[in-house]
């Protein structure tokens, strides 16, 4: 099963939280073992699993990219002028992979799964791939 879904993202960098969307995904699929691949489309948008029970969290990765790939450089050549977000979503990556057991994804404790913006604000689709087996 192959679910699309839409959001619309509200600053230059955010971390939004899509746990809930892929455990929908998940239910309405039927599957109860097997896995949930998360992806996204785009070139400055990723897909990461992190914390999601401190929001500070969030806050330090996202002040860390930006000091890690600052939003201007000197050597950067890209005529948009949005190297920084291409960078960011290297590092975080374009989708994730989490097991399905008894209907449920198997994440940590603390584990949330984020749809990670570095060039909005937007509107965005990801895609949950359910797959049995």
């Amino acid at each position: 099963m192959l679910t699309t879904e839409t959001l619309h993202t509200s600053r230059r960098d955010e971390m939004i939280d899509i746990t809930r969307q892929v455990q929908a995904a998940v239910k309405r699929s039927g599957v109860t073992d097997g896995i949930a691949v998360i992806y996204s489309p785009h070139t400055t948008a990723g897909i990461t699993i992190q914390e999601n029970a401190d929001p500070d969290v969030r806050h330090d990765v996202l002040l860390r990219l930006d000091e890690v790939y600052p939003w201007q450089h000197p050597g950067y050549r890209h005529m948009e002028g949005n190297t920084a977000s291409h960078l960011k979503t290297i590092t975080a990556g374009a989708s994730q992979t989490v097991i399905i057991s008894g209907g449920r994804l198997l994440l940590g404790r603390w584990q949330g799964i984020y749809f990670c913006e570095f060039d909005g604000p937007r509107t965005r689709t990801y895609m949950i791939k359910i797959i049995a087996g």
